[in-house]
């Protein structure tokens, strides 16, 4: 029987939903039934820290697995339960001019006998695997990120999970807000793309919810304020993506400095949009920024479903040998996109069907949209 080899690794940000995949990319890989039925046999490999595990000289001969490590069903067996990656993250990019080390990347696969790669990223990890790609190497790609903001794909691993903390969140700062009668500005993730704290924004009942695709005013922001407050709300709660910026204003970066993939550090829109409103308006306001804490925690069912199905998907590809490809759910059901189609681009909240630039937050109209 054929014996293939495949190895497997999770680039850029940790997120909910990666350990599933990575489960089921395992056990269809090794599944008993499946090997009968296709007449090959595959070996699997976990990458360990992203490319950055690739990027070392024979990093199968440095000790204690540092690296590479070989995966079986068993070791797989309880993944999906947990979220992170059990394979270890980072946004080390081969192509970044101050390493470069793409040629080593590339011969380490072809001298570990791979078959093919399977990445699980966000654009700046896939752009890498599709790169590698035009290179010759048979890679396979695994969108996540909890922004869902890739292109080709209505859903990335991590984003239902995400959602729901920042419910959960909003959920217990309402009793303090409304004990004191405050305004809390709540900071999410988001850097080009509203999805989160526009979706975020309907789940928990925001009253304002401020994206990166729509610039926005502080003189109707403290409008909107005033006015709830004129019909007698005690608090409100505003979503503001980190990525938001007002009306012929910049977003706000914490380091200029950028990482591996060219991204620069946001944070700080949360504190200086609630700077803003208790000095122009006089009311009490507080901001809290969620960072990390939306790409923490075990993952949703959903993301424990749709890890599971990447995760089957990606494999199926490798044995039809549909190389170049990143599995993606698109009108309802999985399928699969060219990575090219994917590199650079960046899908956005439509702004004229799903966001309402009157009332800053969702549309209140829904039978024209879904």
């Amino acid at each position: 029987m054929k014996v293939s080899k495949i190895a497997v690794l999770t680039g850029g940000g940790d997120c909910a939903g990666l350990n599933p995949a990575l489960k089921w990319v395992v056990k269809t890989a090794m599944d008993s039934r499946l090997v009968k039925e296709r007449g090959i046999r595959y070996e699997v490999l976990g990458i360990r820290e992203g490319f950055k595990g690739l990027s070392v000289p024979e990093p199968w001969n440095i000790s204690a697995e540092e690296h590479i490590t070989y995966l079986d069903e068993e070791t797989v067996r309880t993944w999906d339960r947990y979220g992170g990656t059990m394979l270890g993250t980072s946004r080390y990019s081969p192509y970044d001019p101050q390493c470069n080390t793409v040629d080593l990347v590339i011969k380490n696969i072809r001298e570990l006998g791979l078959e093919a790669l399977i990445v699980l990223g966000g654009d700046g990890t896939l752009s890498i695997a599709s790169r590698l790609a035009q290179s010759g190497v048979n890679v396979i790609g695994i969108p996540k990120t909890i922004d869902k903001d890739l292109a080709q794909t209505e859903y990335t691993l991590g984003f239902d999970t995400a959602l729901n903390v920042i419910t959960e969140e909003v959920d217990r700062l309402r009793t303090t807000a409304g004990s004191h009668r405050r305004i809390f500005v709540v900071e999410t993730m988001g850097r080009t793309a509203g999805w989160l704290a526009l979706e975020g924004g309907e789940a928990c009942g925001a009253y304002i919810t401020l994206i990166p695709e729509y610039d926005f005013s502080f003189a109707r922001v403290n409008e909107l304020l005033l006015e709830g407050k004129k019909k007698g709300a005690r608090y409100e709660i505003i979503l503001v993506a980190e990525g938001a910026k007002p009306v012929g204003g910049t977003e706000i970066v914490q380091r200029e400095a950028v990482d591996s993939f060219g991204h620069k550090d946001l944070g700080g829109i949360g504190a200086f949009v609630a700077d803003e409103i208790q000095r122009i308006t006089g009311l009490e306001t507080r901001s809290i920024v969620l960072s990390h804490l939306q790409r923490g925690g075990s993952p949703s069912a959903h993301d424990r479903r749709m890890g599971r199905h990447f995760g089957i998907a990606a494999v199926e590809l490798v044995v039809k040998q549909d190389y170049g490809k990143m599995v993606c759910f698109r009108d309802g059901r999985i399928t699969t996109s060219p990575l090219q189609e994917i590199q650079g681009k960046v899908r956005r909240v439509d702004v004229s069907t799903l966001y309402d630039v009157e009332r800053y937050g969702g549309r209140r109209s829904v039978l024209s949209v879904f």
